[in-house]
C-alpha cells in the first residue's frame, strides 16, 4: 500500500502563490506516475498536472498551463505543486493520487489517493 498526505492547502487571495507537497511512503515511489487532481466547489473532479515517475515528462490542464508546476523528489519520496497567480476558480480540494499508468491518471482515476488539502481563492 502506498500512503499519500498532502499538505501546504490555505486561504491565498487572488495573484498569489502557493506550494502544496505530497509525501509518500510504504511503496517505491519512483515507481509512480504522480498527479494532482481537483474537486471543485461544485464538485467537478478532474487531472490538474501529472509527472512522470522518472520527472522527465509532464502534463498539464490548458486552464493551470503557464501557472502551476510540478516536480518531484524520488530521494524524498515527494511530489510538490507550485501554483503561481491564483485565480479564484482554482479553488477546491486538491488531491495527490498515485498509479502506475499515466493513461489511467488522465482519466481521472488513480490507484492510490492522499486525504485532500483545501485551497481557497479569494478575489
Amino acid at each position: 500500500q502506498l500512503q499519500l498526505v498532502e499538505s501546504g492547502g490555505g486561504l491565498v487571495q487572488a495573484g498569489d502563490s502557493l506550494t502544496l507537497s505530497c509525501v509518500a511512503s510504504g511503496r517505491s515511489f519512483s515507481d509512480y506516475v504522480m498527479g494532482w487532481f481537483r474537486q471543485g466547489p461544485g464538485k467537478d473532479f478532474g487531472l490538474i498536472i501529472s509527472i512522470s515517475s522518472s520527472g522527465s515528462t509532464t502534463y498539464s490542464r490548458d486552464s493551470v498551463k503557464g501557472r502551476f508546476t510540478i516536480s518531484r523528489d524520488n530521494a524524498k519520496s515527494t511530489v510538490y505543486l507550485r501554483m503561481n497567480d491564483l485565480k479564484p476558480e482554482d479553488t477546491g480540494v486538491y488531491f495527490c493520487g498515485a498509479d502506475v499508468s499515466a493513461q489511467v491518471m488522465s482519466t481521472g482515476r488513480a490507484n492510490w489517493w492522499g486525504q485532500g488539502t483545501q485551497v481557497t481563492v479569494s478575489s
